[in-house]
């Protein structure tokens, strides 16, 4: 996991939870609501119906989007148990527990509950509290009755005492009839509805509250009435008792003693107030009643509403344990999550930085261990990595060493097999190593002599490491017979071609066994060419210094006997001091011979142009001098290279004479062969000589080839071909090609001698062919 997608997974756990908890808290906050209006129910009724519709509405919501959510979570659980997530067990147990424990005491508080309140209700509507509530409410009124009508008759004989009183004096009868009644106020009326006289608190305003129209008809037509004032306005708007006084008023009609039509009544007020005490309990019972009766008609509405406020609670509780146990489950499960798959990247090979999370609680110090852990494999990898890139490029390196080494080196088991090998190898035994890897070093062709010998001096070495040191060395000599088929080398099957070896042996690890040899068959070479020159200036100084007094001596046999001897003896003279002159010469020609190869001065480098060196060579053999023909193909492109001309002219006449002398043996041959009589004409068909030169930009070096059409060279004279008395010419001393590799040699130049074949057979060379290749200015 990229630290990239766990960020943004923890964005979005993050706002999961945070949505959660929102929708937890609205909910305990509903609930708690809830709760509370059912505890105030029974007092403040009229609140608890106001908002009940609103708040059942919410809740109900509510409980649908906590039903969605849950709903919604199960999937989800369902879903990751299906394709075995990494626990998604234990959230289902989780949850179900959760579940289950809000579940079952919420199922057992909601039917306890449902019983109780369900009989509750009912006992609150029992028929003696409901007769005694009647009873109550009759004795109230009679009460209040009976105090009207006590006043109303004492109203009725105060208004006979005052038939006779004039207006004018009438202020000190009603104040002796306040005084006398214990009334609070007493007022004289006229027919008008205006005040006459009056006695008590109405003294003291200025606008007392004059009866109504239909009060003083009332009066006229009963004589006397009495009604009750202040009694509805002391009960307030929740059912209690107010400040408001509450007062009995009686209201009679006063006589006249006059017949006239034209006589208008008085009316006689008094107002007495009535007690506190029964006031308040009169309407205390009055109030219960009339809550009672509206209780008792909504009592089905009332018992839906406490049952709804409980089915809500078990609701919410359920779904609030639920999402407690998602809650609970998520921040539990969640730490394992991140390392089951931490651990699931791990196992596949992916040991990138992995999650952690910032929690202060164990599992969240284990997910930072882990991905502690994680990036120290990750650290410890990649420095492996790097050891291992550069194990790689080293064992690159020595191979491309091995690839180029000159030497041959093989590894063999503990058994003596092959186990790997390098191009030199193969180059060096001239025997394809590598397809007989597996095989024992004795076993391979051609080289069971060789291998027997490795062997032999790695039992010597095994058994006498402590005097051999860490090393053994010792030197080979293979003779590879060619044999018809043979893919070793291109031999003509009989002949024997000669292989110079030092070979060195080591221990290596796991008993494996290290073998490195080198071709030193130039080596070997070089030193018989210098050992060659040590005897050419040895014959040069013991073999010439006797052939001058030889020859002197014969000659003055000849001219002291010529004249005293037989014409028979006298022949065999001269023949036989010709003889010893011939051969004195010869003797002569030998010892110079070795003498200029031994005293081959030093070369002087200069830039030349070599097709001009050639080209003056080549006026010695025009056609009219050369036996057979030179061809030359001198390419014009060639730059100065650093040479001696002398030199190089003694190279090129000594190649060109021993390419005319192939191809002339050549011709000899064949003649003989077909019974034709020798010819010494030029045949350019059959023999011819060509020289070369192209010039190299890649390297910067010009190459120089001759070639003949000869019968090519043995492959046994190719090995030691330029060593002086080397040769396949019946009367040659074999320092011609001896004196070119020295001159090339001193030169700088690389020399190569072949045969050339015609569609790669081994037989019967098409001639033979000598390169030189020089270094530019």
């Amino acid at each position: 996991m990229s630290l990239t997608s766990a960020s943004e997974a923890a964005r979005t756990a993050r706002g999961v939870r945070w949505a959660l908890s929102i929708g937890g808290a609205a909910m305990v906050a509903i609930g708690l609501v809830l709760m509370f209006l059912l505890t105030q129910a029974t007092n403040n009724q009229a609140l608890y119906e106001e908002n009940y519709a609103r708040l059942f509405a919410v809740n109900m919501a509510v409980a649908a989007v906590l039903l969605l959510v849950i709903g919604w979570v199960a999937w989800r659980l369902l879903s990751r148990l299906r394709k075995g997530k990494f626990g998604s067990r234990l959230l289902v147990k989780l949850a179900a527990i959760f579940a289950l424990v809000g579940l079952l005491p919420g199922t057992l508080i909601y039917v306890v509950s449902y019983q109780f309140v369900s009989r509750s209700i009912e006992s609150w509507f029992d028929v003696k509290v409901e007769g005694a509530l009647d009873a109550g409410l009759s004795l109230g009124r009679s009460s209040l009755d009976a105090l009207s009508a006590d006043l109303g008759s004492k109203a009725r004989a105060a208004a006979s005492q005052l038939v006779e009183v004039s207006d004018a004096s009438a202020a000190i009868s009603l104040e002796r009839l306040r005084e006398q009644l214990s009334a609070n106020d007493v007022i004289l009326w006229s027919s008008g509805s205006q005040v006459v006289a009056s006695a008590g608190e109405s003294r003291f305003r200025l606008q007392p509250e004059r009866p109504t129209a239909v009060q003083l008809r009332q009066a006229r037509s009963q004589r006397v009435v009495t009604f009750i004032d202040g009694l509805e306005d002391s009960v307030t708007s929740g059912g209690t008792a107010s400040s408001t006084i509450s007062r009995v008023r009686a209201l009679a009609v006063v006589g006249t003693t006059s017949m006239g039509l034209l006589t208008e009544p008085r009316y006689l007020q008094i107002t007495q107030v009535l007690p506190t005490s029964l006031v308040a309990n009169a309407l205390a019972v009055q109030e219960a009643y009339r809550e009672y009766q509206e209780r008792a008609l909504a009592r089905s509405g009332l018992r839906k509403m406490y049952i709804g406020t409980l089915t809500l609670s078990l609701f919410l509780a359920v779904f609030g344990a639920v999402l407690l146990a998602i809650l609970l489950g998520n921040q539990i499960l969640r730490p394992l999550l991140v390392l089951a798959d931490g651990v699931a990247q791990v196992a596949a090979g992916d040991l990138t930085p992995k999650a952690a999370l910032q929690t202060r609680d164990e599992l969240g110090g284990l997910t930072r261990s882990f991905a502690q852990m994680t990036q120290q494999l990750s650290d410890a990898r990649s420095e492996v990595q790097r050891s291992m890139v550069q194990v790689d490029a080293s064992r690159s390196n020595l191979q491309t060493i091995l690839d180029n080494l000159t030497s041959g080196v093989i590894v063999l088991d503990a058994q003596g097999a092959i186990v790997s090998t390098n191009p030199g190898a193969t180059r060096v035994l001239r025997v394809p190593l590598a397809a007989c890897l597996g095989q024992k070093l004795e076993d391979v062709p051609g080289l069971q002599a060789f291998g027997q010998g490795v062997e032999k001096q790695f039992s010597v070495f095994m058994g006498e490491r402590s005097e051999h040191g860490d090393h053994w060395q010792h030197s080979f000599e293979l003779a590879h017979e060619a044999s018809p088929g043979s893919t070793m080398s291109v031999i003509a099957p009989g002949q024997v071609n000669a292989i110079n070896l030092i070979a060195r042996g080591a221990e290596l690890p796991m008993n494996r066994k290290l073998l490195v040899f080198d071709d030193i068959s130039e080596v070997v070479s070089a030193q018989r060419a210098q050992a060659w020159g040590d005897v050419a200036r040895r014959l040069a100084h013991e073999i010439k210094n006797p052939l001058t007094p030889i020859q002197l001596s014969a000659e003055r046999l000849e001219m002291k006997l010529q004249d005293k001897l037989e014409p028979a003896d006298n022949a065999l003279l001269v023949k036989s001091i010709k003889t010893i002159v011939d051969q004195v010469d010869a003797m002569k020609r030998l010892v110079n011979e070795f003498r200029d190869y031994a005293r081959l001065p030093s070369a002087q480098l200069l830039p030349i142009e070599l097709n001009a060196v050639i080209a003056d060579v080549l006026q010695l053999y025009a056609a009219e001098n050369a036996v057979v023909p030179v061809r030359s193909d001198l390419a014009s492109d060639c730059p100065p290279i650093l040479g001696d001309a002398q030199q190089l002219r003694q190279v090129i006449h000594n190649l060109l004479q021993n390419a005319q002398d192939a191809c002339a043996t050549r011709l000899q041959t064949a003649q003989a062969g077909s019974g034709e009589l020798l010819s010494l004409e030029p045949l350019p068909t059959i023999a011819e000589v060509s020289i070369s030169t192209r010039y190299n930009p890649n390297n910067r070096r010009v190459r120089l080839v001759v070639r003949d059409t000869g019968s090519g060279f043995p492959e046994s004279i190719l090995q030691r071909a330029f060593e002086p008395y080397v040769t396949t010419k019946p009367k040659g001393t074999g320092l011609g090609l001896a004196v070119v590799k020295k001159i090339a040699d001193e030169h700088g130049a690389r020399i190569d001698l072949s045969n050339r074949y015609a569609d790669n057979s081994v037989k019967n060379p098409l001639g033979a062919q000598v390169s030189l290749s020089f270094a530019v200015v």
